[in-house]
């Protein structure tokens, strides 16, 4: 059954990242927009799942499968971050993938900080 939960969770936060990027998809290419998106609001999503199990008393591991590791997993992209920094960096726009690593770095552990991990 677990399978089935990370299999639901991964197509749902696949089909999201996927319309986050259709939503974008006329934005200016300064930046990959849609991938800073996905993945800070695949960080918002796990840390507010990670602060939300510990303030209860019990701790479902589908839920965790569905929300972590599925729905995450599927919205979050190393890989398509990595591939379009390296796309910056070839067309020779280093201050943009400089600014896209930050970002993403910055933005994503400052999800998990103010959402409740200073708290801790």
């Amino acid at each position: 059954m677990n399978l089935v939960y990370v299999f639901i969770g991964g197509g749902i936060g696949s089909v999201c990242r996927w319309g986050i990027s259709l939503g974008l998809k006329n934005m200016p290419v300064s930046l990959p927009w849609a991938t800073l998106i996905a993945n800070v609001v695949a960080c918002i999503v796990f840390a507010g799942v990670i602060v939300f199990y510990k303030n209860q008393s019990f701790t479902s591991d589908s839920y965790k499968l569905i929300l972590l590791t599925g729905f995450c997993g599927g919205l979050s992209t190393f890989s398509t971050f990595s591939y379009e920094t390296m796309e910056l960096m070839k067309a020779g726009s280093y201050l943009y993938a400089g600014i896209n690593v930050a970002a993403n770095i910055l933005l994503c552990f400052l999800c998990f900080y103010f959402i409740g991990f200073n708290k801790s």
